[in-house]
């Protein structure tokens, strides 16, 4: 059907674009969001804070983990761009018309939805929202580290006279110490991945195969958000389920491939309600490892051990990721490792969120506080002509406290339990 004019005419390419190129769609109520209404204004006044110190007029955030963390509205892209524009007196998210009312239903502040009629219309919702608003935007906050070159280009193209101001890191130094809201959905999402573990540990047999048992996870955490999480949207959660060679990366996706008397097993459970990131991931065994994999398995054990003694307020990242280093030094596994010791949690998924400054890595220099909440999370793998061979990693997740962290991952690591006889 072709678009028409007022006058009941076929409408022209000047018609079309005279076309609203932006509309409020308050369809249906707002939905019961993640966090209160007091934890969302803790939020902006932080980041009004320092918009204020800095002299920033306005703030647009495009990442799904600020948009998210300032609006809770978590996007999905599908190529079309998402905004959230924060003002000292405003906040609104700029969404595109495919998702109808839905990213009003589901954020704080409103939300203002542009069409796909003309090229940049997500541009000129921009500029509306801020001109709206009576600012005269002299310095606006971006996320340098997320942006690509061309939306830089173009936000300085709408704002001419403006001066683009990086503000990435302020807001991850926000969301790196978490109330006590956003802990409670940790504490409860890191339950939920255990339970995942445990319907895995319960599925485990010889000829299962990976896909099947990272199905078989999904969807009991699922189960249990939708239970524990009544008004959230069911997104995101997933399992990394790994045998044998598979197990050499922690990111490597479930096949088809079988399991198999003597395989090294990897199990990693993510739990995700409400875009808040958590993870349960274990070493196992079909049946016996053997003595060296045995020794393999002990020796990161021993090192998951350290680390897990090691985080606590007023330690530094770095520091803990040369203690542990000088245990694998020790056993001559140092060139073993395959990644850092930890991360921080929050709003991080795997294709979204990141909070760099505070990872238990070498090169960080962020001191733990209280609020903060890490992972330890130690790896090694050896190749597969080498005894022992696979990967070997194990995950805790820790609330740091005024004196010492809770560990709030209840699974069992280690043979003990994570022996699976065929």
């Amino acid at each position: 059907m072709s678009l028409v004019t007022s006058t009941g005419l076929p409408a022209t390419r000047a018609d079309i674009d005279l076309l609203d190129r932006t509309k409020v769609l308050h369809n249906g109520e707002k939905v019961r969001l993640t966090f209160s209404d007091a934890e969302m204004k803790r939020r902006l006044e932080g980041l009004r804070a320092a918009m204020e110190a800095q002299g920033i007029d306005s703030v647009i955030l495009n990442s799904y983990h600020n948009i998210k963390y300032y609006s809770d509205f978590l996007f999905t892209s599908f190529g079309r761009r998402y905004g959230l524009v924060v003002t000292a007196d405003s906040l609104v998210s700029i969404t595109a018309n495919i998702d109808g009312g839905m990213p009003w239903r589901r954020s704080y502040g409103e939300n203002l939805v542009y069409t796909d009629w003309q090229r940049d219309n997500f541009w000129h919702a921009v500029a509306k929202v801020i001109a709206d608003d009576g600012v005269d935007a002299h310095r606006i906050g971006i996320e340098a580290d997320w942006i690509p070159v061309v939306d830089k280009e173009q936000y300085q193209a709408t704002f001419p006279a403006a001066e683009l101001v990086d503000v990435s890191g302020t807001a991850m130094s926000q969301r790196m110490i978490k109330s006590e809201e956003e802990i409670a959905v940790i504490r409860e999402s890191a339950r939920i991945a255990d339970i995942g573990g445990y319907a895995i540990h319960d599925a485990i047999a010889e000829g299962v195969r990976e896909y099947e048992l990272s199905l078989i996870g999904t969807e009991a955490m699922t189960q249990e958000i939708a239970r524990s999480f009544p008004d959230s949207e069911i997104r995101d959660t997933w399992v990394w389920f790994q045998s044998g060679v598979n197990t050499d990366g922690a990111h490597n996706w479930a096949t088809t491939r079988r399991l198999r008397r003597g395989d090294v097993l990897s199990m990693n459970c993510f739990a995700m309600p409400s875009g808040y990131y958590t993870a349960l991931e274990r070493t196992m065994f079909m049946g016996d490892p053997g003595k060296r994999a045995s020794e393999l398995w002990e020796i990161n054990l021993a090192v998951h051990e350290a680390g897990l003694s090691l985080i606590k307020p007023g330690a530094r990242c770095g520091d803990i990721a040369h203690a542990l280093n000088e245990i694998y030094v020790k056993h001559g596994l140092f060139a073993n490792r395959s990644f850092g010791y930890g991360h921080s949690f929050g709003v991080i998924g795997h294709y979204y969120g990141r909070e760099g400054r505070l990872e238990l890595r070498e090169d960080v220099e962020t001191v733990l506080e209280p609020g903060m909440v890490v992972s330890m999370e130690p790896m090694i793998m050896v190749q597969e002509d080498a005894p022992g061979a696979g990967g070997y990693r194990e995950h805790d997740i820790l609330v740091v406290g005024q004196d010492g962290a809770e560990n709030i991952t209840a699974y069992p690591y280690g043979p003990d339990f994570n022996i699976i006889e065929p």
